[in-house]
């Protein structure tokens, strides 16, 4: 998709009373620390309660004005990480044949008040893909693999570290990041659409013999851990739908909580949780088949 194309995705509901509103309170002390992203969307203050806006996304080549946005997105996926998120954004613009970010669709007939609450250029979502192997010299990359590997070696099984540590070490079998990040309120829909033509650049990217030709798809995903009370069990809540189910699909993950980097997430009924999923990149399609499936029967 190149950058003047432009593709419609959904008309999608923006519900600023989400499905649970603790989740929302929890994501936002993940980023206590970064006040700008905040101004970086929609201002849920300014929406009435269980108000529901019908607002039209399309998804478009990233380009170097979204590098902030884009940037701000990677904060709330990596918070309180040692990895240069404005970095990681220039890169995964560089890579401008693979990539989508979610936009608003700009209407000369927009109500005036929607115009004043979301912000012209704001990035509400970017998925794309950066090769872990093939770029693995670059300090962001870096920066990526020893989170990623610090991050095992404090919660993983011994098994699953060792399968990690086969999946970097291999410089045949390229590993590839899979991102797939939005504002909360943005429904689950959006994810198909994102996904197939994701897919689709990287086998036209194959096809022109770069390096897109991957063996594992690495993907940090989010959810939030209620813990249960009277011997009740504890309850996930992933904060994009689709990726619970892409959890039950990968050939093996970890999970680790957010206290890691810092205590005070611990407080509060709803405790952020991080989970490293590895899928099989040539299972991308069916899994993209399944995730439709999935969110039409949710």
């Amino acid at each position: 998709m190149s950058a003047n194309k432009k593709k419609n995705l959904t008309a999608a509901e923006a519900d600023s009373s989400s499905e649970d509103e603790d989740v929302k309170n929890d994501e936002e002390e993940e980023d206590e620390d970064m006040e700008s992203d905040d101004s970086d969307g929609m201002d849920s203050d300014s929406f009435q309660e269980n108000e529901e806006l019908q607002i039209e996304f399309e998804g478009r080549t990233p380009v170097d004005p979204d590098a902030e946005g884009i940037s701000q997105l990677l904060k709330r996926l990596l918070p309180c990480a040692q990895i240069n998120c404005n970095q990681l954004a220039e890169l995964l613009i560089a890579q401008n044949f693979v990539g989508s970010v979610i936009c608003q669709c700009m209407d000369d007939d927009l109500d005036s008040e929607m115009e004043d609450m979301v912000e012209e250029g704001t990035i509400f979502g970017i998925t794309s893909v950066v090769n872990l192997t093939a770029k693995k010299d670059k300090p962001v990359i870096e920066q990526l693999r020893k989170y990623i590997t610090q991050r095992a070696e404090m919660s993983a099984t011994k098994q699953v570290q060792e399968q990690l540590k086969n999946l970097l070490d291999n410089e045949q079998r390229h590993v590839g990041l899979l991102i797939n990040e939005r504002f909360i309120n943005i429904p689950a829909q959006i994810s198909v659409p994102l996904l197939q033509n994701l897919h689709e650049e990287i086998e036209a990217a194959k096809a022109k013999k770069m390096k897109f030709n991957f063996d594992t798809l690495l993907m940090l995903v989010k959810f939030h851990r209620k813990l249960g009370k009277k011997g009740k069990p504890d309850e996930d809540q992933f904060v994009n739908a689709e990726e619970e189910l892409l959890a039950e699909r990968s050939k093996f993950s970890f999970e680790f909580p957010l206290s890691v980097e810092n205590d005070s997430l611990d407080d509060g009924p709803l405790r952020p949780y991080r989970k490293l999923l590895a899928l099989e990149a040539k299972q991308l399609p069916q899994l993209i088949n399944e995730i439709e499936t999935y969110i039409k029967e949710e």
